[in-house]
């Protein structure tokens, strides 16, 4: 059988938790509760709940409630004090399902320093305060704690309770959080009579200083100074049951007005790649890595993640296909195994040796210089000569050392040829006068 749509569940779901209406012309049954005000101008409009419709779930105590039960809500992180009156008229057994009650809203919240933190204060003609917010972090101390309580009895001074609340439970040192984190700071007291003392001012100033004040009546409970006490709008904030017998059945109304929608659960959000509950109720849209948010919020782009420069290569971002890329060195680099950056592998394919003619690596980071066969490799280790080049050139200090032998050679050079050529012209002469005395 198709589960019912969780939006419908969460609207149907105070009216599933009421019992049935009195019969037409029958008195209302002992322990059915209503919510005040209902009437105009803020006068109580009693009025019978209707019906749960046929078929629909009913809860056994502590059973989750409906929207959380669906899964679509969670509670919101509060500062949450409970004022409860123990005055004599209060009935230890009645005083036990005020406890009940109590516990039956932690057991709705979301308990943790992170979340919310509850304190009870207790309260007749003097004030208790049972615990602090940062006593307990955890529903079964929080739950122990309650059941601990025991009651003060005799009088009934709601002022001087608020006012401790005020000055007491909702500081700083006592667990609140500071006003800059934005937890709502939420009061929720519990009478059945009329406050012995004004109410008035008080409440009023904790309401100015911040403080969300719920009013909760039983039986006898004064209506007008339920109105005077409770925060705007009335009609959400002031409540009322006619016993103490049924008062744990608004466990499930203030587990609604904790609820803070899970609007990502409902499927409604319009997010094309992922849904974020904020701890205010809302939401916001994210996109899976490698893709950006457009400008509507709510759609994904790939991201070019190489032109963006959030690819963290340190030499070459190559894009694979959209939203994806991997990482490449520089020639003579080779990737390390963070697939981001870069190392030495071979300094000759660098292109920056300064070798001349050959580079030769001799490991990751180190190399020499070589020569093509025909040269030589000079006194710079860089640079190449051709040997035969090498064999004709004299150093200038060699030049330099010789010159006067060069000078003194060509002289003597010049003198012999200059010999032999009067060797020569006597020779001939010679040869010419023995020629003439032969033919005489």
């Amino acid at each position: 059988m198709p589960r019912p749509f969780p939006g419908l569940l969460l609207l149907l779901w105070p009216l599933l938790l009421l019992p049935p209406p009195a019969a037409p012309g029958l008195p209302a049954r002992p322990g059915f509760w209503r919510l005040v005000p209902r009437g105009p101008l803020g006068s109580p409009g009693r009025r019978s709940a209707p019906a749960a419709p046929s078929g629909a779930p009913t809860l056994g105590p502590g059973q989750p409630g409906g929207a959380r039960g669906a899964g679509v809500c969670k509670s919101r992180p509060l500062d949450l004090v409970f004022i409860i009156d123990s005055s004599r008229s209060v009935r230890p057994l009645e005083f036990t399902k005020v406890k009940t009650f109590v516990s039956q809203i932690i057991d709705t919240l979301d308990i943790g320093p992170a979340d919310t933190r509850v304190a009870v204060v207790n309260y007749a003609s003097t004030v208790k305060i049972e615990f602090h917010l940062n006593t307990h972090s955890d529903k079964q101390s929080l739950k122990q704690a309650v059941a601990r309580i025991t009651p003060l009895s005799t009088g009934t001074m709601s002022g001087l309770a608020i006012q401790t609340a005020m000055d007491e439970a909702f500081t700083v040192e006592a667990g609140a959080r500071v006003p800059s984190y934005n937890i709502p700071k939420v009061a929720i007291i519990v009478t059945d009579g009329r406050p012995q003392d004004q109410v008035n001012e008080v409440a009023a100033r904790a309401r100015a200083s911040g403080i969300e004040l719920y009013a909760v009546g039983v039986d006898r409970a004064d209506m007008e100074s339920l109105k005077v006490i409770a925060s705007e709008p009335l009609d959400e904030h002031v409540f009322y049951v006619e016993t103490y017998g049924v008062i744990e059945k608004l466990s499930s109304r203030f587990q609604e007005t904790f609820c803070a929608i899970d609007k990502c659960a409902l499927n409604t959000h319009g997010c094309e790649h992922i849904c974020v509950n904020e701890r205010t109720g809302s939401y916001h849209c994210e996109c899976y890595e490698g893709y950006t948010l457009n400008e509507d919020r709510k759609t994904c782009s790939a991201q070019d993640q190489c032109a963006f420069g959030t690819h963290g290569c340190q030499h070459i971002c190559v894009n694979d296909r959209p939203g994806s890329h991997h990482c490449e060195c520089y020639q003579g680099y080779t990737l390390n195994e963070d697939n981001k950056t870069c190392s030495v592998r071979n300094r000759c394919a660098l292109g920056s040796h300064g070798c001349q003619h050959l580079c030769v690596s001799d490991g990751a980071a180190s190399y020499h210089c070589e020569c093509y066969p025909g040269f030589t490799l000079n006194e710079d280790k860089k640079t190449c000569s051709a040997i035969e080049e090498a064999r004709r050139l004299i150093s200038t200090e060699t030049a330099c050392g010789c010159e006067a032998t060069l000078a003194f050679q060509d002289k003597v050079s010049s003198y012999l040829q200059r010999l032999n050529t009067k060797l020569d012209d006597i020779l001939e002469k010679l040869q010419a006068n023995e020629y003439g005395q032969i033919h005489r």
